[in-house]
């Protein structure tokens, strides 16, 4: 329709959490998307073409697995620091900040009829809408985070 934001949950790759000592600019050192997850990814890009929704931008954590799914399914995509993992620590210190950026940059968005397709993780998507995505799980909400629907892409 238009309008919306479209929270994606990372595609699928395996394990949890994160590799202690990952570093966020190297994605040898970070849980990546397997096999499943790049097909996974692409899957996601095709419902979106197949269903001509109409997308104003793209942002993307700035986590490999994230960036990935991004890049596999649509392309073209910005990074976007509020969208990054809060799972664990150090980033758990972050959420308040991130969220705050997060609120603010929705609140000002317009989307002119088209769609904010924020590609994240499992905590960030919790913390703002009180779904529990799995691995590739799109959901779509109205600018105040209430969930509309959810789309399973496994």
């Amino acid at each position: 329709e238009g309008d919306k934001i479209i929270l994606i949950r990372h595609s699928l790759a395996p394990g949890g959490g994160d590799p202690s000592g990952f570093k966020i600019d190297d994605c040898k050192t970070q849980r990546n998307l397997n096999r499943k997850g790049i097909n996974q990814s692409k899957k996601i890009g095709k419902l979106f073409k197949k269903n001509k929704a109409p997308i104003d931008q793209v942002l993307s954590s700035q986590w490999c697995r994230c960036k990935d799914t991004a890049k596999y399914a649509f392309g073209n995509f910005k990074e976007f620091t509020a969208l990054n993992s809060t799972f664990q620590s150090p980033y758990n210190k972050n959420e308040p900040k991130q969220l705050k950026d997060l609120y603010n940059f929705v609140k000002k968005w317009e989307g002119k009829g088209r769609n904010l397709v924020l590609v994240t993780h499992y905590s960030i998507i919790i913390a703002v809408t009180n779904a529990v995505p799995s691995t590739g799980e799109i959901v779509i909400t109205d600018k105040n985070f209430e969930v509309l629907g959810t789309i399973q892409t496994d």
